[in-house]
């Protein structure tokens, strides 16, 4: 194989794989919609218990976009770190 030509498909496996590590986020946002949604119906159904739901709600949230921001920074180390 040519030298440049590798060199072309090396960095486009680099993108691919960005890519792939990027589903993550996918998760973590179906994750924070359905963690919302719950706490919103049980908010609605139980208003005293307010404050505990929402608690555990913005707990939930962290965790799940940390999950995101785990795979951010997965793709940034593929497409800048890695030559």
């Amino acid at each position: 194989m040519d030298p440049i030509a590798a060199e072309w498909f090396f960095k486009g496996l680099k993108l691919v794989g960005a890519g792939l590590a990027m589903i993550g986020a996918i998760g973590a946002g179906a994750g924070i919609g359905i963690v919302t949604s719950g706490a919103v119906q049980a908010m609605g159904r139980n208003p005293d218990a307010t404050g505990t739901i929402q608690t555990n709600m913005i707990l939930g949230i962290a965790f799940a976009e940390a999950v995101a921001i785990y795979c951010l920074v997965v793709a940034l180390l593929i497409l800048f770190v890695f030559n």
